[in-house]
């Protein structure tokens, strides 16, 4: 699965009204709590069961951002690798997560959509804050997110996120947590 971008029109967008701006920006906040809090169980009542949750490898273009991107990802994950990334930091087997990071995601600049088929767009910048604890200097990741967004069961899912990293050369020990 790959998300669609959106339109290159802005008059192809339809925004979303108050209620459904707040229910968005409100389901992103609680997300981002529940990741710091490190409640990945509880995350993935927020993931559709058919979820792509894909980060594509950036590169710097010359002249352009547009055609920045390489045919790889970071990762390209779907609702049974997420589950098991899970399942691996409820072990003693997750080392990349031992200690646990200390994290602190700011999410901005929401923008809600209009989708297909019932579905809210929604583009997001995230300030990811991540420390070890120890001696290392702490990471900031900053990213764009774009999220497809279903209700399911009268609650919000994410059907797809596309993770739009701003580096081109990520400068954290590992990519182990969630963005």
């Amino acid at each position: 699965m790959k998300t669609q971008p959106l339109p290159e029109s802005r008059e192809e967008l339809v925004r979303a009204t108050p209620e459904q701006y707040y229910s968005v920006t409100l389901f992103l906040i609680e997300e981002a709590e529940l990741l710091d809090a490190g409640r990945y169980r509880d995350w993935l009542d927020f993931l559709a069961e058919d979820i792509s949750y894909r980060m594509p490898v950036r590169v710097t273009a010359a002249h352009t951002l547009a055609d920045s991107f390489l045919d790889m990802d970071h990762f390209l994950e779907d609702r049974y690798s997420l589950e098991k990334r899970v399942q691996r930091f409820e072990t003693d087997h997750a080392w990349t997560e031992d200690p646990p990071s200390r994290t602190r995601r700011f999410v901005t600049n929401i923008r809600v959509w209009n989708g297909a088929d019932g579905r809210l767009l929604a583009k997001s910048y995230l300030l990811l804050f991540r420390s070890r604890g120890d001696v290392r200097q702490p990471d900031l990741v900053s990213v764009e997110r774009t999220d497809v967004l279903r209700l399911t069961d009268g609650r919000l899912q994410i059907a797809e996120r596309l993770i739009v990293v701003d580096e081109s050369v990520l400068r954290t020990q590992n990519l182990a947590v969630f963005l």
